[in-house]
This record gives structure tokens, sequence and C-alpha cells, in this order.
């Protein structure tokens, strides 16, 4: 121990021995006749999910697409992972600890192997950082989450445990190490296209933007998948529909309420819904014209008649928004009021700044459920304010890079991921995916400094107040809650309605076939 940690001592021991294994078929009850049915052993699964083609990768720290998170889920690992309020869990690493200011700290690592025999040791855990946040690879995702990491003072104490050393106090740190593209590798990986891990399947064959097998792990540490084999299968929405009712597969990821309504009534799939766990809204560039206007941004809220687009777009399969991520998890300012609409108010604010009669783009695409019909509603209910609003449709496949720079307004939709990490992401200056251009230095340090505070109650208050900034004055438009919704077989079981991007979403190791 360095001679300014003995001095200091470590703090705040956390982390759980594992998740339980499940046992409900997760859509609250089992088959007919109610009575739950009893794992049993062997069979493939076919799970279908939306496909990206020849964007589909391999290599876990450069995903974004949910087939390529299912895929990486499967065979690999991390440190720590979500649980379903959102909340760090322990995974890799079976607990951890930091010092009095949250700048050092130190996992411990459970007694895992990889899928060569190699045995899990702290060393991977470092060199997988190292390649995470390797500046010359700016693809790989999480780089800006842990770019705050100090790999040069970091270090290996014992195979078993692994110091992580930050270069300013962060008290959320296990919560990014369970964000998208952080998962552990062999020391000295270098072909993603031979995928090594620790987790419950062994890799057999990829083919990108159509398939990968996978086969059950033996040796797997959190016990052996149910199931033998596993297939994720890329298709788009009509084909996963097609697909599951079918008989071709046996799970489909991130259905459409249209097809819940369908599903329902038959008898041969299940809708299993995680409720109001993501997020729908239109994003406005704060930086350009007209949304540089606070007003015409408050006009836009103001406008938005979010039960109808609930009500519409997502046929009722969800709930209304309040123009803030997050709603219902850890750090959401339970106190704010609800946004209500006021078509004219909101006339009198766009007519004020010279928008009355003129024309607007909103720039959108088909690259997520309910997107068109979401623009396409919204310029009715603009129009009821004297302001057209254009709708024009961007490609699917490049959608969320292209909004990053075009249009001054668009759609944008978000999974369930902790608050600290949607900031972190999307709104400080340097996020990769600032869609809103919400760039404000001072928000920034203040952002900083309440990630600092060790007292869980403190830092929610700051918090707070961070997020009230951010729903008066930026440029988020969160008009819907939508539920995520997954389809599966009715001999299906095992599967949890839980929000996407937690540790339970699309963990096959605990499905089982009746």
């Amino acid at each position: 121990m360095s001679e300014a940690l003995g001095r200091r001592g470590f703090l705040g021991m956390a982390g759980a021995a594992g998740v339980a294994a499940i046992t409900g078929c997760g859509a609250g009850g089992g088959p007919a006749g109610g009575v739950a049915a009893q794992p049993r052993q062997g069979g493939r699964l076919r799970a279908v999910y939306a496909g990206g083609g020849a964007k589909e990768v391999l290599d876990p720290h450069v995903q974004s697409l949910f087939v390529d998170i299912a895929r990486h889920k499967a065979i690999y690992e991390k440190l720590v992972e979500l649980g379903p309020d959102l909340r760090p869990v322990a995974r890799l690493a079976s607990k951890w600890e930091h010092d009095a200011t949250a700048t050092t700290w130190r996992f411990t690592l459970r007694d895992a192997t990889f899928h060569d025999g190699a045995k899990l040791v702290a060393d991977d855990v470092l060199f997988s950082l190292s390649r995470i946040v390797d500046p010359a690879v700016p693809e790989r995702v999480a780089q800006s989450s842990l770019a705050t990491l100090d790999l040069k003072r970091s270090r290996a104490i014992g195979p078993a445990t692994v110091e992580l050393v930050l270069t300013r106090p962060n008290a959320e740190f296990p919560a990014l190490l369970a964000g998208i593209g952080t998962q552990i590798v062999r020391d000295g990986f270098k072909d993603p296209a031979k995928p090594v891990g620790t987790g419950a399947f062994r890799y057999v064959s990829f083919e990108a933007g159509r398939s990968m097998v996978a086969s059950r792990y033996d040796e797997y540490w959190d016990e052996p998948a149910r199931i033998e084999e596993l297939h994720i299968l890329s298709a788009d929405s009509e084909a996963r529909a097609n697909a599951v009712q079918g008989g071709q597969a046996e799970y489909a990821n991130d259905m459409t309420a249209t097809f819940a309504r369908t599903a329902e009534a038959g008898k041969t799939v299940r809708v299993v819904a995680a409720k109001a766990s993501t997020m729908q809204a239109f994003v406005m560039k704060v930086d350009r014209p007209p949304f540089d206007n606070p007003d015409v941004r408050l006009a836009f809220k103001l406008v938005a008649d979010r039960q109808r687009l609930v009500d519409v777009v997502l046929a009722g399969r969800g709930e209304v928004g309040n123009d803030l991520f997050g709603k219902g998890y850890q750090y959401y300012p339970a106190d704010l009021p609800q946004l209500g609409r006021d078509v004219d108010r909101a006339k009198s604010l766009l007519a004020k700044a010279g928008l009355a009669g003129k024309e607007i783009e909103i720039f959108t695409a088909d690259a997520s459920a309910g997107f068109v019909e979401a623009a396409t509603l919204f310029a009715e209910q603009v129009a009821e304010a004297g302001v057209r609003l254009k709708v024009t449709t961007g490609s699917p496949q490049t959608y969320a890079k292209d909004l990053l720079t075009k249009g001054a307004i668009g759609n944008h939709r978000s999974g369930a991921m902790p608050i600290p990490q949607y900031v972190t992401d999307r709104l400080l200056s340097h996020s990769p995916f600032n869609v809103t251009h919400w760039r404000r230095p001072a928000f920034d340090a203040a952002f900083a400094a309440a990630r600092a505070v060790t007292s869980e109650d403190e830092r929610s208050a700051k918090y707070g107040v961070l997020q009230k900034t951010v729903r008066a004055e930026g440029g988020i438009l969160a008009w819907g809650l939508p539920d995520y919704l997954i389809a599966v077989s009715a001999k299906v079981q095992g599967v949890q309605a839980v929000p996407p991007n937690t540790l339970d979403q699309g963990r096959f190791d605990k499905v089982w076939l009746t």
C-alpha cells in the first residue's frame, strides 16, 4: 500500500456477491395455468436485433448498436454492471473501495476464467482500460467517460486486485465502468475477429449484418448457461416481427407498440415490457438559429402536445416526458413540475422572435421506431403556433452521426443509463454525443464538482440543480418515455422486464426453453 493510501485508508466498500439466477419468466407469470416452468438444460435460442449491416463489429470496445452490445455481452464481461435501478452491481469485480476523496479506487477481482483457460488477473484489467482510452483509436466509445483515468499511476496489487487512479475525484466511477464499451479482454488482445472473453458463451462464428453463433461455456463463474447454443441475428423491424411470430426466432428485441398490440391478441408470442424505461425527444441545437434564441426553445416546448405524441406514436405504450432525461432514476429531481401545453404563449414567443409564417426544417430518419411519425405529428402541432416545420428524412444507418452536425432540430432516443453518464456523454462541452450543442464551461465545472462529492445526498442535490438548468435553458424536448418492448416465443422463460443497458437485459445465460 502506498504511503498516501496508508494514511488515508479506503472508504465505501461496495459490490454485491453477484446477481441471483433468474427463475421467473419476467412478464409476471409462467405458462398457462399460472405455474412457473422448471428450468431445463439444452436447446438453441435465436435472438433477433435491429441490424447495422457492415457497421456491426466484434470489437467489444467499438460498439453502439444493440445487436453489437448483445453479442459482446454473451462473450465478454465488465467489472461492473447496472442493476434494474441503474445503480452499480458487481460482476468481474466482486467488490470495490475508494480513498477519502474518491480519487483512488481498488477493485477486487473474481475467480473467473477466460475461454482459453487463462485466469482473469489485474493486468487484464489494466490492458483493457489502456486499450479503451487509447487516443489513436477514437472510435472506442468509452473514451470520454473514462477520460480522467490516470493509467500511469494505476497498478496491479497482486493478481486479484487492481488500483485505479483518477486525475480528479469521481464518486460515480464504478457506474462509468458499467457503461457501453467497457468489457474486459485478455492482456495482449489484438484480433477482435478471434474473441476470447470470460462470458457465458464461447465464440463460434460471425458475419456482419447477419449473425453470430456462440456455444455455452461450461466453466463460466456464474453458472453455465441453460441453453446450449445462442444465435444473435440481424433484421429490420418487420423481419423481426415475422421471425418471432413464424417460429424462426425465439426472442425479438426492441419491438414497436403496434406489433405488441397484435402479438398480445395471439398465443404464440409473449411481450415483455420494461415500463417507461427509454426516452424519446426532439433535440434543438442551442448554438444555431433559430434555437440559439431561448424564447424559441421555450415556445417549441410549450407547443408540444406530449400526450398526443404518446398516444399516437407510442400507441399509448409509455408515459409523458418532461424535457429531462432519467425520470424515475437515481438523482432525478422528483419535485420538477410537469410542463404543460400553451399554444397561445408559444405563438406569441415565436412571433416575437420573427418566426411567424416562417419554415424550419426538422431532420429525421427511420433510425428508431417512431422517429418519422413523431416528427410528422410534431410538425402539425407546431403549425398551430404559426410556424411551418418541414420534415426532411436522412439515412437510418448514419443518422446518429449525422444528427451531430445536420439540422437545427431532430429526433433523439436514449436507453436507460445513470443520469451522470447521460450528462457525461451528451451535455458537457466536449461530450461525443452532444446533439444539442449545449456547451457551458460553468456547467462543466459545476458537474465535475458535484461528481466529486462523496455524500450521496449532497451529490444528489447538486445534480438536481444542474438538471433543472438543462431543463429550463437547454435544447432537449423530451416528450415521451416509451416502454421498452421485447417479444419472446411462448416457450422461452427467464426473460426479465428490465431497462435496456442493464445487467439482466439480453442476458441469455439465464433463459431456458420449455
